[in-house]
C-alpha cells in the first residue's frame, strides 16, 4: 500500500518535527543554545512561538541538517531519536483515540500491527511531507519513505532517519508489542533508493 504526496512547493510537515526537537535542545543546551541553533535554521521565530500548525517541510529540513552540522552525528541522532520518542508520546496522549488504543492492545500483535499501518498511511501526509510513504506488514513490518525531507541533502555512512525511527517505534510500542523495534536499514543519506525501516518484536 501506497501513500504518494505530490511533489510541490510548500508541502507541509506537522509540527512536532520542530516543537520536540526545541524542547529536547532546551534540556540539553539550554536556552540560548537552543536559540542559535534555531537562527541557524533561519527558525529564530519559533524558539518564543513554537509552531502550532503544520510547517514548510523546508524548515524540517534545515533544522535536522543544523543539528546534524553543529552538535555533530552522534548527538543530532540523539537528539532527534528523543524528539521522535515524544512525537510518539504526543500522538498517542493527544492524537489517537484512547477506545482505539484500548482495542490495538487487546488484539493479536499482527494484527494490531495492521490496524495501526492503515492508520499510519492515511496520516503520511503529516509526516512526509512531499516524499512518498509505503507500508508492508509482515515478519517484519517494513516502512519505507521515498525521497525523505527528513535526510534531504545529507550524506553519511549511516543511517539518519532517527526521529521517524523512534516515532514508529514507540507507536508500535505502545499498541501492538512492549518488545517491538524499529531498525533504519536502508537511507536515501547513505545512497539507497529509499529511507527503509523494519519492525521487529
Amino acid at each position: 500500500m501506497v501513500a504518494v504526496l505530490e511533489h510541490a512547493a510548500g508541502a507541509r510537515i506537522g509540527p512536532n518535527a520542530i516543537t520536540r526537537v526545541a524542547e529536547v535542545l532546551r534540556e540539553r543546551l539550554g536556552a540560548d543554545g537552543t536559540a542559535r541553533l534555531f537562527g541557524l535554521a533561519g527558525l529564530a521565530a519559533y524558539v518564543e512561538r513554537p509552531p502550532q500548525v503544520m510547517v514548510d517541510e523546508a524548515e524540517v529540513t534545515r533544522l535536522h541538517a543544523v543539528l546534524r552540522a553543529t552538535l555533530g552525528a552522534d548527538v543530532a541522532a540523539g537528539v532527534a531519536r528523543e524528539a521522535g520518542t515524544r512525537t510518539g508520546d504526543y500522538l498517542l496522549a493527544h492524537r489517537i483515540p484512547k477506545p482505539a488504543q484500548v482495542l490495538l492492545e487487546r488484539l493479536p500483535a499482527p494484527l494490531a500491527a495492521q490496524v495501526l499501518l492503515g492508520a499510519i498511511r492515511r496520516h503520511a501526509w503529516t509526516f512526509a511531507g512531499s516524499g512518498e510513504f509505503m507500508a508492508q506488514p509482515g515478519r517484519p513490518v517494513r516502512l519505507t519513505i521515498r525521497d525523505n525531507p527528513m535526510c534531504r541533502g545529507i550524506t553519511s555512512d549511516v543511517p539518519v532517519c532517527d526521529f521517524y525511527a523512534a516515532t514508529f517505534e514507540r507507536l508500535f510500542r505502545a499498541l501492538v508489542h512492549r518488545r517491538a523495534e524499529v531498525v533504519e536499514v536502508g537511507c536515501e543519506a547513505c545512497g539507497d533508493g529509499a529511507c527503509r525501516f523494519e519492525v521487529r518484536w
